[in-house]
């Protein structure tokens, strides 16, 4: 019986601590340093009607500097307002621990690109750079993360990170609260 329970043991120990490999839409080293960007994420999705908006990140190594892109995206068959950054906009988020990571965006102003479809909807893509403060990375390596707050210039908006979404656009199966703890590793 107790080789049972501790082969149970090691093995649950070892499926919760499963490495999520590492997958880059960029990974390029030369005589000039090195960049890497993971491929995007999906860290919201909100459908209601025909209204729709996701969030998407990424995070980018530049030669020693770390940071974090976020990508909101919004369809809607109605006028969408315009959330737009500055160089006062932050990120805030809630780890599970209780503590508040903030993070900086860069000196750009961007209010985002609204497109019309084919089928008359109208389509906004805002990106975000924000920049990680010191001393931040190891409370993100190792703990989920709850709620993420957006500065805009225009106002904030909070999003509730879930455990886990299957997302209606694609099918495909994310684990957001655990973005950080999954993939800060790929950019260091």
């Amino acid at each position: 019986m107790k080789p049972l329970i501790t082969l149970t043991f090691f093995l649950l120990s070892l499926a919760m601590n499963a490495q999520v490999p590492c997958e880059y839409s960029t990974n390029v080293k030369d005589s000039l340093g090195i960049y890497k960007e993971t491929k995007a994420y999906l860290m919201s999705e909100k459908n209601f009607g025909d209204n729709s908006s996701y969030i998407f990140n990424t995070l980018t190594y530049d030669d020693g500097l770390m940071i974090l892109n976020v990508q909101l995206i919004q369809k809607s068959n109605i006028f969408i307002k315009a959330n737009c950054f500055d160089k006062n906009s932050k990120l805030y988020l809630q780890l599970d621990n209780g503590k508040i990571i903030t993070l900086l965006h860069i000196d750009q102003e961007n209010c985002g690109t609204l497109l019309r479809d084919d089928k008359g909807f109208d389509n906004r893509l805002t990106v975000g750079t924000f920049m990680f403060l010191k001393g931040t990375l190891e409370d993100l390596k190792n703990s989920p993360v709850s709620l993420m707050r957006i500065k805009f210039s225009t106002g904030l908006e909070d999003f509730v990170i879930k455990k886990e979404i299957k997302s209606e656009m694609d099918g495909t199966v994310y684990n957001p609260e655990n973005y950080f703890i999954n993939f800060l590793k790929c950019v260091e």
